[in-house]
């Protein structure tokens, strides 16, 4: 009976390793699209809570900067308890923190609540990522999985502003919230019966110490490049911060070397291809968050567009990032060096933001925006599914997490502090224009131009540090 029932098992097991793909794509995907699903909603936040434009970038800040600064911890804890459940760990804790931000009667409240959604966030990017690479070891498979993964990740910022658009205008702006809470919910329900099991490894101590250390200096980085935009970047309220910033990250580095249990033991980073994956990753981001900042305040400041009308404007690029990703890298990885994809990936993306920094209050949207939208989508695409593979592979189980938690940590910091950034830039340069609406237009095309520089940068460390082969064909 034993040798009959074998051969009809193993589909099953098939099944469930796709099944639970699925499942950690939508989780990284409510990861992803939480970092802008309230951008749209904010005005509408703001009024309900009575909060000062000052602190409305708080609301968004709050998320992105405890994802960034908690990551390499959230890996560290995936490898110590095992992926498995802290997988399920992070969507409930998710999900709780959802709700207590949906609920919020003050900017506290919806501040501590979307701060606790990072912390959890933290733990669910790296455990995701560090599933399917142990999970998909299969190079036709493992470069599948990784596509729709690049696909989620990359586009999940243009899906969080087309739902925050559809949210916001026909449920109200506390929904773009409570929606995490049923999506979370139905994910852990399935992600219990088809997620693989296995336990973690005892002996990979966590340094929790060394873990708020990087957090602070990433925090403090954030926080004065966006001090940045207000107070000028040589002013003390940014010097200052930044300074504390760089020493704690340094701070942290020196620990890691003296560590006997690293939060991120140094070797990870001595890899040259997988740095050069990071930086890619990290200006990917920053180049589709220069978009964003652009666009969104060009759609609904200066066209007057309302909040559903701006999602959709980005629909395409959404579409794009799946078709660059899925459709064009996952099927191209198992046959060429991930450098193949990397460079001309972030050559295209670059070159939509290039077509940008030309844009004027007239330019129409079919003509200039959609190009350039679609660009920098199959660009995105084209480096997101070969980077993370590069960046995850060849390290040992024990450590998975950690080096999906890098990954995701530069993709967080790349998109939170170029994001600060580049809004600083656009604020100078705004206010060198003059005012009004060609003025604003000004100031997001020369923040466009400096991310679209950020990606040629980045094109040029990865065709000089990637060295990853072309995967061997006779193993497909």
């Amino acid at each position: 009976m034993q040798t009959q029932t074998r051969p009809a098992e193993a589909p099953a097991v098939r099944d469930h390793r796709w099944t639970a793909l699925v499942v950690i794509a939508v989780a990284q995907l409510m990861v992803a699209l939480d970092a802008t699903v309230v951008n749209i909603a904010l005005p509408t936040a703001q009024h309900a809570l009575g909060f000062s434009d000052g602190d409305r970038a708080w609301v968004v800040t709050a998320y992105t900067t405890a994802v960034a600064g908690l990551l390499l911890l959230g890996g560290r804890v995936a490898d110590r308890f095992g992926r498995r459940r802290a997988f399920l760990v992070g969507l409930a804790g998710f999900a709780v923190a959802s709700a207590l931000a949906g609920a919020a009667t003050n900017l506290g409240l919806l501040m501590a609540g979307r701060a606790l959604q990072g912390v959890f966030a933290a733990v669910l990017a790296p455990t995701a990522l560090s599933l399917i690479a142990v999970t998909f070891t299969d190079g036709k498979e493992r470069a599948k999985a990784f596509g729709v993964y690049g696909a989620v990740a990359s586009s999940g910022a243009a899906v969080g502003l087309l739902l925050g658009g559809v949210l916001t205008e026909y449920a109200g702006w506390r929904w773009c919230l409570y929606i995490n809470v049923a999506i979370a919910l139905v994910a852990f329900v399935v992600g219990r019966r088809v997620l693989p099991s296995g336990d973690g490894f005892p002996e990979s101590r966590i340094d929790v110490p060394a873990g708020l250390l990087v957090t602070a200096g990433i925090a403090a980085i954030v926080y004065a490049c966006a001090q940045a935009a207000s107070e000028g970047w040589t002013s003390r309220e940014v010097i200052v911060p930044f300074l504390i910033g760089v020493l704690g990250v340094a701070g942290f580095v020196v620990h890691q070397r003296r560590s006997a249990a690293p939060v991120l033991p140094l070797w990870v980073l001595a890899d040259r291809s997988r740095i050069g994956a990071y930086l890619a990753v990290a200006a990917a981001v920053v180049g589709s968050f220069g978009m964003f900042l652009m666009l969104t305040y060009h759609f609904q400041g200066v066209l007057g567009w309302s909040p559903i009308r701006t999602g959709l404007a980005f629909l395409p690029l959404s579409v794009a990032v799946s078709v660059g990703s899925f459709g064009l890298g996952s099927k191209l990885l198992p046959k060429v060096a991930p450098r193949a994809l990397i460079v001309p990936g972030l050559v295209v993306a670059a070159s939509g933001l290039l077509l940008l920094s030309g844009m004027t209050v007239d330019s129409g949207y079919l003509t200039r925006i959609l190009p350039a939208e679609v660009l920098l989508g199959v660009g995105m695409g084209c480096v997101f599914t070969p980077a993370i593979s590069v960046a995850t592979s060849g390290i040992d189980r024990r450590f998975a997490g950690v080096a999906a938690a890098t990954a995701n940590t530069f993709m967080q910091v790349g998109g939170s502090i170029g994001t600060a950034a580049l809004n600083s830039v656009a604020v100078a340069a705004t206010a060198s224009a003059g005012a009004g609406a060609t003025a604003l237009v000004h100031g997001f095309a020369v923040a466009t131009t400096w991310a679209a520089v950020l990606l040629l940068a980045a094109a040029v460390a990865a065709a000089v540090l990637v060295r990853t082969p072309r995967p061997d064909p006779q193993q497909h």
